[in-house]
């Protein structure tokens, strides 16, 4: 780095502000994304993760829209498409298995075929990681335990026992963020429960799968098969509706495989498989369908980036596409800005692209799970005439932003 390099702010009457220092909360897609946009402004970046390495692997996600900016303007465009899965068609099934439609994924998401990236999450968060872990400092296997905004910054116990005083703290640490409770109070009071509950792991792929999705349905219940290639895997998902969130009988593996049983007793198709599959799934996730709605995404110097300030869910397909885009605001608000102005001005640019994504529920992706036989057969013919027709050119939620023109000092 040069000495200019080292500086942020203003030169006025020949000094220099030093370095402000950073501390972000997660390394998963925003945190990573966000610290590279800060480093290229001559921040001090510090990243804590909970994890003792970074994450890889992982279901497939997209980029589309103005996500496929930020990480052109990144960099690394280039190698997101080398990664490209190119899901060739998704084929629906009623309660025996039969065929329901075959249509092309795109006209299912929104997207726009031969320009928005489906990747493995592993390769995007690979790609993340090498393109800041040598200007960043991580803090692996370690946590945010307390935070303290009383004095000129904001004082950081971690739960290794270390403490450091930061001048900016952001939580990146996704729907369930610990540093959103610890600033704004419990999760319950910002999340918005959209009905349904999921479980995704790893299964062997016996099916003879390969770039393809398969999707059996009953009303209240989805099971689906996802082979990214031909691998000796698939990608299990499970789905089913459930009036209220479950957050008293949701917790822990046991009683998380005991809910998705209940749920699909009685099932047809390859369901009983999948089901059966759960217990040697070491990678099971299970998780409420749900978003993050809050009225401000920062108290003080504390912000919020990604899921943890607004989880659109992957009804919408925009989680990703929302970490990207939202981190680049964030650090583009942030340049030649002193904090609270900072933070005032990524509030009132990004949150209605943000408020237009989140409002994607209903379409896409959120009509594939009829909970009656009525609406099941309604989007069952909706599905037949989809399958006749071209995909459409993507939605203009996903590109709703013009991202600012700002300058990488470095």
């Amino acid at each position: 780095m040069t000495p200019t390099d080292q500086l942020t702010g203003s030169q006025a009457g020949g000094r220099t502000s030093p370095r402000r220092k950073v501390l972000i909360s997660g390394a998963s897609i925003a945190g990573p994304a966000l610290a590279y946009w800060l480093t290229r402004r001559g921040y001090a970046v510090t990243v804590v993760e909970k994890a003792a390495t970074p994450r890889s692997g992982g279901y497939p996600i997209d980029v589309r829209g103005t996500a496929l900016e930020v990480v052109r303007r990144m960099g690394m465009l280039p190698r997101l498409r080398d990664a490209h899965i190119d899901t060739r068609r998704i084929t629906f099934l009623d309660a025996d298995g039969g065929k329901v439609a075959a249509i092309n994924p795109h006209a299912v998401a929104g997207g726009v075929a031969g320009e928005d990236i489906e990747v493995r999450r592993g390769d995007l968060t690979d790609a993340l990681y090498a393109a800041v872990r040598d200007d960043v400092e991580f803090l692996f296997d370690d946590s945010i335990e307390a935070l303290d905004q009383s004095g000129h910054g904001v004082d950081v116990t971690f739960r290794g026992g270390g403490r450091r005083t930061f001048d900016m703290v952001v939580g990146a640490d996704g729907l369930h963020s610990a540093t959103r409770k610890l600033v704004f109070g419990p999760e319950e009071q910002f999340h918005r429960y959209l009905g349904y509950c999921f479980a995704v792991f790893t299964m062997r792929n016996t099916f003879g799968l390969s770039h393809e999705i398969m999707m059996w349905n009953t009303p209240g219940r989805a099971a689906a098969l996802y082979a990214v290639e031909d691998t000796a895997d698939v990608h299990a998902f499970l789905n089913f509706a459930r009036p209220e969130p479950p957050f008293d009988t949701f917790q822990g593996p046991g009683a998380q495989r005991e809910l998705i049983a209940s749920a699909f007793a009685g099932a047809g198709w390859e369901v009983p498989g999948m089901v059966a599959a759960l217990d040697d799934a070491d990678d099971l996730f299970c998780d409420m369908v749900s978003q993050i709605r809050m009225p401000r995404w920062s108290g003080g110097r504390v912000a919020l980036v990604g899921d943890a300030a607004y989880a659109p869910s992957f009804l919408t397909g925009q989680g990703t596409s929302l970490a990207l885009v939202g981190a680049y605001m964030l650090a583009a608000c942030l340049a030649d800005r002193d904090i609270a102005s900072g933070l005032a001005a990524y509030e009132s640019s990004t949150r209605a692209f943000v408020t237009a994504n989140q409002g994607q529920i209903g379409k896409g992706e959120a009509t594939l799970f009829p909970t009656t036989t009525r609406a099941l057969a309604r989007r069952n013919d909706m599905l037949r005439n989809l399958s006749t027709m071209p995909a459409k050119r993507g939605r203009g939620a996903h590109s709703a932003l013009t991202l600012p023109e700002v300058m990488p000092m470095r």
